[in-house]
C-alpha cells in the first residue's frame, strides 16, 4: 500500500524520536523521568543557589502542575513530598505568604494558588486554605478594564495578556467551587470571553498575545488594542487554561458550552500551524519558516497537553489527539536530550516574553525571536511532565469515552461541615481528597476516558438513566448517619431494572460495624450475591499484614501480581448467577454476577479510598492503586458498548 507524504512524514518523525532516545533504555514514562529529574535539579521546588533569597513565584506554580499530573497517576509519595516542601518554605505556619506583594495586583502570583488547594484538600490543614483565601481576595481587588477584564499588572493598566487567563482562571474556579461561589462562574467566563472577542485574528483564529482596552499602549493596535505578533506560548497559556478551568465548571453553567466554543475554535487553529514535517510550532505561529523563527519547545508541550486533555476529557472531538500524538513525538525528536542516570533536559524554551515595560517590549516580530532561548527552564519542564502524563493516559481514553461513572450519595449520605460552614457529602464521593475520598478512584475513570458524577437523590432507574456505571460504597447503618436511608425491595427492583438493561453496578460494602449489610441484602441478593456479618481481616494498629490479600495475576480483572490492603471485611456467599472473583480460603472477597444485558460487581470493602491509595500511609508493598486501574479498565468492559466491540 502506497504511504501518503503526510503519513510518511510523521512515520520518519516516529522513528527520529525512537533512534533519539533509544540510548535511554528505562521502564520509566517519560512524566516520571522528567519529574525525577527536575526534583535533582531544583531541592525543595528552589531555582537559585543555595542560601539565595527565594520567593513566591508563577515558574514554580507551573513545574508544580507537572508533579502534581505524576503524583496523582503514580500516588508515589516522592512527589507530594517535594509539592509540600516546595510550597511550605514559602508559607508561614499561619498561612501567611511573607514575599507575595499583593498590592502590585499580578496575576501571575495566583497560579502557585492551585497547590495550596492541593495540599488543603489532601490535608485539610486549613493554612494551606488561609494562604488560598488571599490570593482569591487579591483577586477580587483586582484592577479591571472598562469590560471588566482584569489588568495583568498593576503596572500594566487596561491590558490582558493570554498568560493571564492560565495564572488565574483555573485557581479562580477551583477557590469558588470549594467555596460555594457558584456566581463567579459567569465572572471567569468573562475573562474569557473578553479575550477572544478582542484579541482573536478572523483570518488565522489565532490570538494576538495583548488586548489593551485604552489603545494607548505603544505597543497596541490604534483600531484593535490588539499586540501584532502571536506568541506561541501565549496561545499555550490560554489553551492550557481552558481545559484547566472548565474541569470545575457546574452542569449546566452558560458558560461552560461558551468556553467548550472557545476551545474547539482555537484547537482547529492550533492544528492548522502545526508544522507538518516535524510535529511542532514555530514561537511566532504563522509566520513558519521566516528568517530568525524557531520550533519553540514549551509552547508545543503546553498544545500536546491541551489537545490530549481535551480528547480524554470530552472537551475536543477525538481525532485531536493525532495532532497532540505528532506534537508529542516531535518533542521527543527535537528537544529531550538524556544524560548520566536519570537526567531528562528539555532545550529550545524561551525564557521570557512580554509587552511593555523598561526596557520596553515592543511586541514585534523581531522581539519575539530575539527572547534568549534556555535549557531546562522551568516552565518549559513543567509543561512537558504535563504533556507526557497526559500522553502516557492518552492510550486508554476509548476504553470510557462517552460513559457516565456516578457514585451513589443516598446510601451514603453522610456530610460533615466543611471550612466555609456549609454541610456536604464527603464519605466516597469523587470531590473528596482527604482520607475518606474517592477523589483518586474518580481520576482512574477519568483518565480512562470516563465522566464521574454523583448521585445525592434515591437511585430510581430514571435518575440512573444516562448513568452506565453505578457505584455504592458502605451504605450507612444508624451508627454512622443518624438518619440512614436503608435499602428496601422498591430500591432493589429500580437498581435491578437499570442493570438488567445494561448498567454496571459496584457494591462496595464494609463490615457490619461500619455499614448497613442486612438491609442492603434485598438489593445485592436480587443478584445472588449475600453478605455475610462477619469480620475478617482486622488490623491492629499498623500490623499491615493482617489486612494483606496477595493477588496472582491470573484472574479476569487482575492480570498483573498486586498485593491489595483491606481492612475489616465481611465476606460473601454466592448463589444463582453469582460466581466468585477473588477469594482466600472459603473467604470470597469479590463476586461478579451477569443479570440482563448488565453486570454486578461486589467486593467486602470500600478499598479504594484515598487513605490506602495515595502512597502516604501504607508500607509501598501494597499497590490498592495500582489494582484499582485494573478493576477500573475491568469495570469499563463490562458496559455493553464497550464489551460488544
Amino acid at each position: 500500500m502506497k504511504m501518503s507524504p503526510l503519513a510518511f512524514r510523521f512515520v520518519a518523525l516516529a522513528a527520529l524520536a525512537a533512534s533519539a532516545v533509544a540510548a535511554f533504555a528505562t521502564e520509566l514514562p517519560w512524566s516520571e523521568h522528567a519529574a525525577n529529574a527536575a526534583m535533582a535539579r531544583w531541592p525543595d521546588g528552589r531555582f537559585v543557589p543555595a542560601g539565595a533569597s527565594w520567593a513566591w513565584n508563577y515558574e514554580l506554580g507551573t513545574l508544580l502542575e507537572g508533579m502534581d499530573a505524576v503524583w496523582l497517576n503514580t500516588v508515589d509519595p516522592r512527589y507530594f513530598n517535594y509539592i509540600k516542601a516546595s510550597v511550605d518554605q514559602l508559607v508561614g505556619p499561619d498561612g501567611s505568604i511573607p514575599t507575595l506583594k499583593p498590592e502590585e495586583h499580578q496575576l501571575d502570583s495566583i497560579l502557585l494558588g492551585r497547590q495550596l488547594l492541593l495540599l488543603y484538600g489532601v490535608t485539610q490543614n486549613k493554612r494551606y486554605l488561609t494562604a488560598a483565601t488571599a490570593l482569591y481576595e487579591q483577586l477580587q481587588q483586582q484592577p479591571r478594564n472598562v469590560e471588566g477584564g482584569f489588568w495583568h499588572k498593576q503596572r500594566y493598566p487596561n491590558q490582558m495578556w493570554l498568560d493571564g487567563l492560565y495564572m488565574a482562571e483555573p485557581f479562580y474556579a477551583e477557590y469558588s467551587k470549594i467555596s460555594h461561589h457558584e456566581e463567579n462562574f459567569a465572572d471567569i467566563t468573562k475573562q474569557f470571553v473578553l479575550m477572544d472577542e478582542h484579541a482573536r485574528d478572523a483570518k488565522t483564529g489565532l490570538l494576538y498575545h495583548g488586548w489593551d482596552a485604552s489603545k494607548q499602549e505603544r505597543w497596541a493596535n490604534r483600531q484593535t488594542g490588539d499586540s501584532a505578533e502571536f506568541w506561541a506560548r501565549g496561545m499555550g497559556w490560554y489553551m492550557m487554561a481552558l481545559v484547566d478551568t472548565l474541569d470545575y465548571y457546574p452542569d449546566g453553567d452558560p458558560g461552560r458550552a461558551q468556553l467548550l466554543a472557545i476551545l474547539n475554535r482555537e484547537a482547529t487553529a492550533v492544528v492548522r500551524y502545526q508544522d507538518a514535517s516535524t510535529g511542532l510550532w514555530w514561537q511566532v505561529m504563522d509566520k513558519s519558516g521566516a528568517k530568525g523563527n524557531y520550533f519553540e519547545s514549551s509552547a508545543a508541550c503546553m498544545f500536546v497537553y491541551a489537545l490530549a486533555k481535551g480528547v480524554r476529557r470530552g472537551y475536543l472531538p477525538e481525532h485531536d489527539l493525532a495532532y497532540a500524538e505528532r506534537g508529542y513525538q516531535g518533542i521527543l525528536a527535537h528537544f529531550i536530550k538524556t544524560g548520566p542516570g536519570d537526567d531528562v533536559s528539555l532545550t529550545d524554551t524561551v525564557k521570557s516574553a512580554g509587552l511593555g515595560g523598561n526596557p520596553y517590549r515592543d511586541g514585534s516580530y523581531a522581539y519575539y525571536i530575539g527572547e534568549k532561548r534556555v535549557t531546562n527552564d522551568p516552565k518549559g519542564a513543567g509543561a512537558f511532565i504535563l504533556a507526557s502524563a497526559e500522553m502516557e493516559n492518552a492510550q486508554n481514553v476509548k476504553l470510557g469515552r462517552g460513559d457516565v461513572v456516578t457514585v451513589d450519595g443516598w446510601f451514603n449520605s453522610q456530610q460533615r461541615t466543611d471550612a466555609f460552614g456549609k454541610q456536604v457529602y464527603f464519605h466516597y464521593k469523587w470531590g473528596t481528597q482527604d482520607m475518606p475520598g474517592y477523589s483518586l478512584f474518580g481520576r482512574i475513570f477519568r483518565n480512562d476516558g470516563a465522566e464521574t458524577k454523583e448521585l445525592d437523590a434515591e437511585p430510581t432507574a430514571q435518575n440512573l438513566r444516562g448513568s452506565q456505571v453505578f457505584v455504592i460504597a458502605s451504605p450507612d447503618n444508624a451508627d454512622k448517619n443518624p438518619h440512614p436511608y436503608y435499602a428496601t425491595a422498591e430500591d432493589a427492583g429500580q437498581i435491578a431494572a437499570w442493570v438488567k438493561a445494561g448498567g454496571v453496578l459496584m457494591i462496595m460494602e464494609n463490615d457490619t460495624s461500619f455499614a448497613d449489610l442486612d438491609h442492603f441484602n434485598v438489593i445485592s441478593e436480587k443478584f445472588g450475591i449475600h453478605f455475610n456479618s462477619v469480620l475478617r481481616k482486622h488490623v491492629i494498629g499498623t500490623q499491615w499484614d493482617m489486612g494483606k490479600i496477595v493477588v496472582d495475576g491470573n484472574g479476569p480483572i487482575f492480570h498483573h501480581p498486586h498485593t491489595l490492603y483491606m481492612k475489616d471485611v465481611c465476606t460473601i456467599s454466592v448463589s444463582g448467577p453469582a460466581k466468585p472473583l477473588l477469594s482466600e480460603g472459603n473467604d470470597i472477597f469479590m463476586a461478579e454476577a451477569k443479570y440482563g444485558k448488565g453486570t454486578v460487581y461486589a467486593v467486602v470493602d470500600p478499598w479504594l479510598y484515598n487513605e490506602y491509595t495515595d502512597g502516604r500511609k501504607l508500607p509501598a508493598l501494597y499497590d490498592n492503586y495500582a489494582a484499582g486501574k485494573e478493576l477500573v479498565r475491568w469495570i469499563l468492559e463490562q458496559v455493553p458498548q464497550h464489551s460488544a466491540q
